[in-house]
């Protein structure tokens, strides 16, 4: 049985293979046509499919269209008419007004024209809608370790609500709370983020920018649009945010003028974020309160949606929430739906037993010696083929150099964990400013991460439960004494690191890489951080060569050969 995930509605295309219930390949659209996103999320085109990630998998596999069994598309058929004039603060045309809202939906009732052009042909009864939020659900709940747990989305919105909780059973999800939409906290992060001179997609920004603030010195006035609620968890005042307008005199009242992107960032920025970061953590705290109180006892929490994606929440649900263990899949925002949309599909809909387990995260494309030999071949570049790739490119580590890493299968989800990853010492304090200056031309505010391995983990972190979710870079963890001096460049200003495990069994390369380290160092760890810059994670070994050619990495690992400059 084969079943195609897709996902396009609003952003993140992408495309899932699952044959017999298992997940085959999985690629973001956004890594091979190089937009970040795969494309922007316009009433105009959910339509349009992601056709390369769609390609993609099936080369990987080895098949051809005609040999799909079912297509599963990431959100209903007749989703978001409801939207329709909830909001009083509009742009004409767009999100929210009639016009809008079906110009949305008939360019949804395109997908399945779509479908029949790559396939060739179209029957009816092979595509199936699958609702956003269950999609997210399934994508979480059927990729974990877990007979039954409690399974909360948490993202912008889906069809119309925000928040979504199901009960997992075997191979079964059942709803049982929502928060519809104009109370979302996706929603609230994409306000912030572009109020404070961000884009609407760096919520990891405002995440990173939260530790530098106080979370009380806008607590009360944030009461004035964002607050608890003991009927529907929390709300928030839409008059003054306004969400699908690009109004922003609600907040500039309350919180003084909109930051442009050429601005500083001040204390009073730090701050608004800390406070936003300290209000979604208290509404995951409150709603796994009040899920265990009347739904429960529940022993295992999956997490899903773009709201996933804060590791520092994460790691507080993770201490405080009450659960044996938390699980989350690394493509947690709406590109995992495509997961979700096919593994419904399997079990939810043809009912069958549960096959799967995503306890790593190596699902995308893979290339061979004689494609990366080719690829080198169209440059200028000399390529040398090492015996042992780890090793070298560790002594290089630790000679002070940058190291590009592209190895075996992309990685799933917005973080390289290893194989499309740029790598460095985490002892050097000034690493941070080398690599934004040479390479990734980020903010100097945001921290970067370590791989560590996983027998050591718990020697440097506190870690307050185990998670098959380690290895994917979800948790942020405080370091413990005596070691955040040692490991400067990985540490953030709160003395936490976003950490990734690197198990010998599921990635043995890279965990030999980093052992070979620690054999040089006596720190079993390297800074990780994605192989790009400005741009979506490199995913070909072309994409690796325009990369490494155009900025400061020292040193270049495709597979078995390496390449420097000069």
């Amino acid at each position: 049985m084969i079943i195609l995930g897709i996902n396009s509605a609003y952003h993140e295309s992408s495309a899932a293979l699952v044959v017999d219930g298992k997940l085959s390949c999985f690629i973001e659209e956004e890594r091979i046509n190089r937009y970040k996103h795969g494309k922007p999320a316009q009433i105009d085109n959910p339509h349009v499919l992601p056709e390369g990630a769609i390609e993609g998998c099936l080369k990987f596999a080895g098949l051809k269209a005609g040999d799909i069994d079912c297509f599963a598309y990431s959100f209903s058929q007749t989703g978001r008419l409801q939207n329709i004039d909830v909001d009083k603060h509009l742009t004409p045309g767009q999100w929210g007004t009639h016009e809008g809202e079906m110009i949305f939906h008939q360019n949804l009732q395109r997908v399945p024209d779509e479908l029949a052009k790559i396939i060739g042909s179209y029957r009816h009864d092979r595509l199936v809608w699958v609702d956003h939020h269950l999609a997210h659900a399934a994508s979480a709940f059927y990729c974990s370790p877990f007979a039954n747990a409690l399974v909360m989305v948490v993202d912008g919105i889906g069809e119309f609500d925000s928040l979504s909780v199901y009960r997992g059973n075997e191979n079964r999800l059942e709803k049982l709370f929502s928060v519809p939409y104009p109370h979302s906290l996706g929603f609230l992060w994409e306000k912030f983020c572009t109020y404070l001179g961000f884009s609407e997609y760096d919520a990891c920004k405002l995440m990173g920018l939260s530790s530098y603030g106080n979370p009380d010195v806008f607590a009360d006035k944030f009461k004035q649009i964002a607050w608890l609620d003991s009927e529907n968890l929390f709300k928030v005042d839409n008059n003054v945010i306004r969400f699908r307008s690009g109004d922003m005199s609600g907040l500039e009242a309350l919180f003084g003028p909109t930051r442009h992107r050429d601005q500083p960032i001040g204390p009073e920025h730090q701050d608004l974020a800390a406070t936003l970061q300290k209000f979604s953590e208290d509404v995951l705290l409150q709603l796994c309160s009040r899920m265990q109180e009347s739904f429960g006892p529940f022993e295992h929490l999956c997490l899903a949606g773009g709201g996933a994606l804060n590791c520092v929440a994460n790691a507080i649900i993770q201490k405080k929430a009450g659960f044996k263990e938390v699980y989350i899949q690394p493509a947690a925002n709406d590109a995992g739906s495509a997961i979700g949309a096919a593994l419904q599909v399997w079990c939810g809909i043809l009912d069958n037993q549960r096959q799967f387990v995503m306890n790593h995260a190596l699902w995308g494309p893979e290339y061979s010696d004689e494609q990366i030999e080719e690829a080198i071949a169209k440059t200028t570049f000399a390529a040398e083929k090492v015996a042992d790739p780890a090793e070298r490119a560790a002594a290089m580590i630790n000679e002070g150099n940058i190291v590009g890493w592209f190895q075996g299968r992309m990685e799933t989800g917005p973080r390289a964990l290893g194989n499309r990853s740029l790598l460095a010492d985490p002892r050097r304090k000034d690493m941070r400013d080398i690599l934004n200056r040479k390479i990734k031309h980020r903010e100097d505010f945001r921290p970067f991460a370590p791989s560590v391995l996983v027998e050591a983990a718990g020697e440097w972190f506190e870690i307050p439960q185990k998670s098959l979710a380690g290895g994917f870079m979800l948790y942020a963890y405080p370091t413990r004494a005596g070691k955040a001096e040692l490991i400067p460049a990985v540490v953030h200003v709160d003395k936490t690191s976003r950490i990734q495990t690197v198990d010998p069994e599921v990635n043995p390369l890279y965990h030999s890489l980093i052992s070979e380290f620690a054999k040089l160092s006596q720190v079993p760890m390297v800074l990780n951080t994605s192989f790009n810059d400005s741009e979506p994670i490199v995913m070909t070994p072309a994409d690796a060569i325009s990369t490494f050619s155009r900025t400061g990495i020292d040193a270049l690992f495709l597979g078995n050969y390496m390449i420097k400059k000069g």
